[in-house]
């Protein structure tokens, strides 16, 4: 287990979380993973004491800090809290510390979801302290994939290991944007201290891969007698012949039908205007479609993914091209620091997919001297380029402009 301290628990208990886990060590020995400590999360409604990122699940860890030691617990999530028989009470009036907890974990979820993460379980962890003997959940609470224990190396690590029951573990790469997605700030572990943390090394695993050879068989002659067969072999050749004959005169006659259109794609209306799309794209390798100071910058930073999209639609009769490339990044902050950057004339963008060869046929030759627009609207950064089909370019062309501004509401998917 690997442990970032990014900024301080929030609650007294949080040093009890921190000393448990680092009983465990680095490497995957005991249990492997991430741990981040002291996180705020991107949308999350209050700081946690950690989130632990397991190559099988999510752990959201939350404390909460009682007034008194405790022998006795009882945990209920939407019921009364009671310490040895005695109803918990908060100044807030809340009788369980755990809605709190489960808010935290239901934000942790969504970021992962909206970001594109790795679809691993996300459940949650209520630490309690200073110190609790005895914790008393209902089953049903528990299916629900919440713990509520006094954090010990044996408590904590007993649920890790029953809540992160994902299929598959997650690759190393997956857990890094994991990582960049729940803490956009601080250093993000090498791809190697992942793979010590027991995360899969997909390129290992591809290359490990073995064929299985199927035996040749040989088959067996058979010795069945075939002459009973031939009579019926030359009767089915002279009802094909027969066949033939008679379809041949409607043949001639339906030669004039033409084949069923192939079904086009579905068109896309803004302000009433039809745009029909003509390609998409859609990968993980952000800075291998880039090129200028955007491809630099990505190359250094965490992109989730990038999404490429063309369309064709027709203004005063003459026909234009659209290109979207819309790059999805771990918060808005990193993505107002891009924007910074793609904004400005000549520091590079995007490569439109006409431009690697996936036009469309009657579509531009290429989207130089575009009018375009770099927008951007929370994680997401968007790139849109406009061009007529045929004729001479002019970025400041007014209808142009006014293209760009109805092709900001266009779909980055088909």
């Amino acid at each position: 287990m690997r442990l970032i301290r990014l900024g301080t628990e929030p609650s007294a208990v949080g040093a009890d979380v921190r000393a448990a886990l680092s009983t465990w060590g680095n490497g995957d020995a005991v249990l492997g993973g991430i741990a981040l400590l002291g996180v705020r999360p991107p949308d999350s409604p209050r700081d946690l004491d950690a989130v632990i990122v397991l190559p099988r699940g999510v752990l959201v860890v939350v404390g909460v800090d009682l007034p008194d030691p405790a022998m006795r617990l009882e945990a209920p999530l939407n019921g009364q809290w009671k310490i040895d028989g005695w109803p918990l009470t908060r100044p807030d009036g809340a009788m369980s510390p755990a809605a709190e907890a489960l808010e935290a974990t239901t934000a942790v979820a969504r970021r992962i979801q909206d970001m594109r993460g790795e679809p691993l379980p996300v459940t949650t962890v209520v630490a309690v302290g200073p110190y609790v003997g005895q914790v008393v959940q209902p089953t049903v609470d528990l299916n629900r994939g919440v713990r509520v224990l006094h954090p010990k190396p044996t408590t904590l690590l007993a649920a890790a290991r029953e809540l992160a029951t994902s299929d598959r573990p997650c690759s190393a790469d997956h857990a890094a944007k994991l990582v960049a997605v729940l803490a956009p700030t601080g250093v993000p572990p090498t791809r190697q201290h992942l793979i010590a943390e027991g995360f899969s090394d997909t390129a290992a695993d591809l290359a490990s891969a073995s064929t299985m050879l199927l035996p040749k068989v040989t088959p067996v002659p058979t010795t069945r007698k075939v002459l009973p067969y031939v009579g019926g072999a030359v009767l089915a050749v002279l009802l094909v012949i027969a066949l033939i004959i008679s379809l041949s005169a409607g043949d001639r006659a339906d030669s004039s039908t033409s084949a069923s259109p192939t079904p086009q794609p579905t068109t896309v209306v803004v302000d009433g205007r039809n745009f029909s799309p003509r390609g998409a794209d859609r990968t993980e390798d952000c800075a291998g479609h880039a090129f200028g100071d955007v491809r630099a910058w990505l190359s250094e930073h965490v992109c989730m993914q990038l999404r490429r999209v063309q369309y064709e639609t027709t203004v005063d009769g003459r026909r234009a091209g659209v290109a979207i490339a819309e790059l999805s990044l771990p918060d808005a902050t990193r993505a107002g620091e891009l924007h910074a950057i793609a904004s400005v004339a000549g520091t590079g963008g995007v490569t439109p997919l006409v431009k690697e060869g996936r036009g469309w046929e009657g579509g531009p030759a290429s989207f130089d001297r575009s009018a375009g627009k770099v927008s951007v609207k929370g994680a997401q950064l968007r790139i849109t380029q406009v061009v007529w089909v045929e004729g001479d370019q002019d970025p400041a062309d007014p209808k142009l402009a006014q293209l760009v501004e109805q092709a900001l509401r266009l779909p980055a998917t088909q």
